[in-house]
């Protein structure tokens, strides 16, 4: 019961001086003595330990303080269906006739087909090209046939493009060969 008594005293007589400590711990005294020292002190100097002192009390302005930044939540990465982490570059290949072929006898006809990797998208073409000119229209079919092609080599190319006309793929050269009959007079 006494320490209890003696814990209420004690708290009530400290509440008073606590409460004003911080009004104290902020005031400061800038102390000039006769030989130009300075010295800055929390406790207000008295006559008799500040002979021919000049004593000034140095106002304190606010803090500076600004708000903290406020932080922004991590943004959720990206997920990938598995069709897009999949998705293969977009590529265009001649299927027939294979590489270095031989056109037999005849009027120079012969068929080209290519396949697009991934299937062409609807706004996309594919242009077949002999020797660097383009045989018709681009097109949606992957099938073209060739008819009376002069006698000799052909490079022929098949490049997948938008309908604005950008490349999209190209597909390797394919060299063909031509034979057609041709009459020699002795």
């Amino acid at each position: 019961m006494r320490t209890l008594l003696f814990g209420s005293v004690t708290a009530l007589l400290l509440a008073p001086g606590l409460s004003l400590a911080p009004a104290a711990w902020s005031q400061i005294y800038k102390v000039t003595d006769d030989e130009k020292g300075v010295v800055f002190t929390d406790r207000p100097p008295t006559v008799s330990n500040a002979p021919q002192s000049t004593v000034e009390r140095v106002e304190l302005q606010d803090t500076n303080t600004a708000a903290p930044v406020a932080v922004r939540p991590k943004a959720p990465e990206a997920t990938l269906t598995p069709q897009q982490e999949e998705a293969p570059a977009p590529s265009v290949q001649i299927t027939t006739p294979a590489n270095e072929t031989t056109i037999a006898m005849g009027p120079g006809n012969f068929a080209v087909s290519a396949t697009a990797t991934p299937p062409l998208e609807r706004h996309e073409r594919l242009e077949l090209l002999m020797d660097g000119q383009a045989i018709g229209a681009a097109q949606n079919s992957s099938s073209w046939f060739i008819e009376g092609a002069l006698r000799g080599p052909h490079d022929l190319v098949v490049r997948r493009t938008t309908s604005r006309g950008k490349t999209v793929a190209v597909s390797d050269s394919v060299r063909v060969y031509v034979l057609r009959p041709s009459i020699i007079r002795r």
